[in-house]
């Protein structure tokens, strides 16, 4: 993948992010639950912690400590991103640091993250996300597959 096409792919994870974030917070109301399909409704709330809401002190100092871990993350995987040739570890790159920055960008505006889409299963909840979320974990799994498909690829070529 060019250095380029990163880039474009990157403008466009985060720009659809903060659109779609931007568009629910317009036309959602905080707490109030939206039917959308049969496993995810919307519920806009605002997060000011990490991964289901694990550091959620409130806006202000701790968010932007956490801003600022995320801006570092984002730079290691940058560098990662860079060093890999393999194509769909590529892709799984992009797609975290993408849906990172979304969330670092939408945390730097107000020292939260928009969060609207739930995810449940009859009375289970099981968490509340948004775009970039779903960016990084496709992103996470894809890359896991990566190496372990890196992995076997490696014992076949051994043997």
């Amino acid at each position: 993948m060019s250095r380029i096409s990163i880039y474009i792919y990157l403008f466009l994870l985060v720009g659809l992010d903060l659109g779609i974030k931007k568009i629910a917070s317009s036309n959602l109301i905080p707490f109030e639950v939206v039917d959308f399909i049969p496993f995810i409704n919307f519920y806009l709330t605002f997060n000011s912690g990490i991964a289901f809401s694990m550091f959620d002190f409130g806006p202000g100092f701790s968010s932007y400590i956490l801003l600022i871990i995320g801006l570092l993350i984002v730079v290691f995987l940058f560098n990662q991103l860079f060093e890999e040739d393999r194509k769909d570890a590529q892709i799984s790159y992009v797609l975290i640091i993408g849906g990172a920055l979304g969330n670092i960008i939408d945390r730097a505006i107000d020292g939260v993250v928009t969060d609207f889409l739930h995810l449940y299963i009859s009375n289970f909840s099981f968490f509340i996300f948004n775009p970039a979320d779903a960016f990084i974990t496709i992103g996470a799994l894809l890359l896991i597959y990566s190496e372990f498909k890196k992995g076997f690829d490696g014992q076949k070529s051994n043997n």
